[in-house]
């Protein structure tokens, strides 16, 4: 069991997650652990907070909050040697999905408390690192349209309505995607994964995962809104419904060759050229046994 936990949590996180920080400090308190708690007030808290933990001080680091917060605590997290678990409280916590962490709190933090450590390969983004995914063209578009106020009060239907935006008024650009093995592919819309689901229960890239030390890129090789709802059918419906999707796996990709938006974990991360690598053995996360 760990001991001494860090538990770096996003108040905000599907509106207002601080009474269930509470219950989740409450219950790892009387488990036995000592709990460190502190609340971020914007973007970059986490990872700042993260970056200056040192392992004897601290057994176990919680991220309490959605995918985002999930992503600033790992990033601030990397090479510390400190195990990182998850208390999902976000939207869409898709990670949660990933890992197979129990859908009630107390589930969570007991997974938290007695679960198992792996080593995790992050991928790395303009020298950021991500866990989940980075998507260029419409996806990160509709990233981009996600009305924050909207969020705060719907969840989801604030995705659904961004999506519907970028979906009308998105214009895509021909995308050059590399590999690094050489390979040259031609995108107008791509997704890397380093992970198997998107959105939360919708399998993407089935061959991905945490501790595989690859990425994929799911590549739709067609302009048009058409290639869009193909391809959004094509995550809906486990991989049954095509278009001109290619799946390539690879340690590295280079994107360029049009300027494009790009999402990381769900926020908007600027714009196309960007390099995504695999980076192994940076992290350990608490799964369930």
């Amino acid at each position: 069991m760990y001991k001494r936990i860090k538990l770096i949590a996003n108040p905000i996180s599907g509106g207002d997650s601080r009474p269930r920080v509470a219950e989740a400090v409450r219950f790892l308190e009387q488990a036995g652990a000592r709990v460190e708690l502190f609340f971020t007030a914007k973007r970059g808290d986490a990872t700042l907070e993260a970056a200056g933990l040192e392992a004897p001080d601290y057994d176990l680091v919680i991220a309490a909050g959605g995918d985002g917060t999930l992503n600033e605590v790992a990033n601030g997290l990397a090479a510390k040697q400190i195990p990182l678990a998850f208390l999902p409280l976000g939207t869409a916590n898709v990670m949660a999905l990933e890992m197979g962490l129990p859908a009630t709190l107390e589930g969570a933090c007991r997974v938290a408390l007695y679960g198992e450590a792996r080593s995790v390969h992050l991928a790395e983004i303009s020298g950021r690192f991500f866990l989940m995914m980075a998507g260029v063209g419409y996806d990160a578009a509709a990233v981009r349209a996600v009305n924050s106020r909207l969020k705060m009060r719907t969840g989801k239907f604030a995705y659904l309505v961004a999506g519907m935006r970028a979906f009308l008024g998105y214009r895509p650009v021909a995308l050059k995607v590399q590999t690094a093995e050489g390979e040259i592919y031609r995108a107008w819309h791509l997704i890397v994964t380093n992970i198997r689901r998107y959105g939360g229960p919708f399998l993407l890239a089935p061959e991905s995962g945490l501790e595989r030390p690859l990425l994929t890129a799911c590549l739709v090789e067609q302009p048009g809104r058409l290639a869009i709802l193909l391809f959004c059918l094509r995550i809906l419906c486990g991989g049954r419904i095509f278009g001109r999707v290619r799946s390539v796996e690879s340690s590295s990709f280079v994107i360029d060759g049009g300027v494009a938006p790009v999402q990381v974990d769900g926020d908007d991360f600027g714009d196309t050229p960007l390099k995504l690598s695999s980076r192994p053995g940076l992290l350990e996360m608490i799964f369930p046994r």
